[in-house]
């Protein structure tokens, strides 16, 4: 979920078509668990394959990436690694909250309530091969898979900050705290989107977050604004009760950093030294390749409606429209390069 950073931080609406030619690196698992939110039937239930399998993200790979590839952008999918050990207690909470979700949205189901599509949203989690299966779509499409040795936001900032990629792409805000130049958001969810608990539909268009134009605006370096994050919480650290972003960002420069702001407080943040390492220093990898290729159609079809009972008919709509795109795509690339 990362931290919410929305409150200080300005946003600018942009276009998709803003971002032809453009390279971005998504975080996987952000877009997968949006994919597994979002793609559901009108009770909440995911997509379901004829062996129990969960094929929602597998359908948002395929149309929206190819939507994506269709705009000329060039998508590159970073993974998750293994998350660092402090992170095990937000990982648990997580699950809790997804069983009692769960629990929620059976209740939901039974009495025909208006809230089954949120408690369904909130059970949403990865299991099984959903993670291997995803990969195997992606490069069956002939779009780049890098793997990150932990997490997968530190990697996609790497890959930005090391000029393979223009933006990085997440609905999160982790992504600047581990130096990401710029970051896209609603890269894949724009559109009409109905707001939570209410009858109400808004426009969702693409956001570019300028992280160093942030930081002059507000005055603040990089480091006070990991502080600012540990403050309000972040997936690794609850945060100080009462704070929010502006109270944090206040705070950060009355007393220059967390340590002062803490001292202040009498309060102490477990793992401080930590996390703030994992941001500023996170661990990653230089040994990558950006490399894309053309789609597999034979390999797209057999894996989506052989293995998993895609209609054949609209995989091969979105094959035929995935070949033509990367076509262009490659040739508008080649330009570019």
């Amino acid at each position: 979920m990362g931290v919410d950073l929305g409150d200080i931080f300005e946003r600018k609406e942009i276009e998709l078509t803003d971002l032809k030619g453009k390279i971005i690196a998504i975080d996987a698992f952000n877009i997968l668990y949006q994919f597994l939110s979002i793609i559901r039937q009108r009770d909440g239930t995911p997509l379901i394959d004829s062996h129990g399998e969960v094929t929602s993200h597998l359908s948002g790979f395929l149309y929206r990436t190819t939507n994506l590839i269709e705009e000329g952008i060039k998508p590159v999918f970073v993974f998750d690694g293994e998350p660092p050990q402090f992170k095990n207690a937000t990982i648990e909470e997580r699950k809790k909250i997804r069983i009692e979700a769960r629990v929620k949205w059976d209740v939901a189901k039974a009495e025909g309530s208006e809230d089954v599509f949120k408690y369904a949203q909130a059970s949403s989690h990865i299991k099984g091969n959903m993670v291997e299966d995803a990969k195997k779509l992606l490069e069956f499409m002939g779009v780049p898979v890098i793997q990150s040795p932990s997490e997968g936001e530190a990697q996609a900032a790497f890959i930005v900050r090391n000029k393979d990629a223009y933006a990085a792409g997440s609905q999160d805000y982790d992504a600047l705290l581990f130096g990401a130049p710029l970051v896209i958001r609603n890269l894949a969810a724009t559109g009409k989107r109905k707001l939570p608990g209410k009858g109400v539909y808004v426009d969702v268009k693409p956001e570019i977050i300028d992280l160093e134009d942030g930081l002059i605006k507000l005055g603040i370096s990089r480091e006070q604004l990991v502080d600012i994050a540990l403050l309000v919480g972040t997936d690794y650290n609850e945060g100080i009760k009462g704070i929010g972003p502006k109270k944090a960002l206040k705070s950060i420069k009355k007393y220059g950093s967390i340590e002062g702001v803490l001292a202040q407080l009498n309060a102490d943040i477990k793992y401080l030294s930590e996390i703030k390492a994992l941001f500023l220093n996170p661990e990653v990898t230089s040994n990558y390749e950006i490399k894309w290729k053309q789609p597999d159609a034979k390999a797209i079809t057999k894996f989506l409606c052989a293995d998993h009972d895609f209609s054949e008919a609209r995989v091969s709509k979105a094959v035929e429209r995935l070949l033509e795109a990367s076509d262009e795509g490659q040739q508008t690339l080649d330009k570019w390069l």
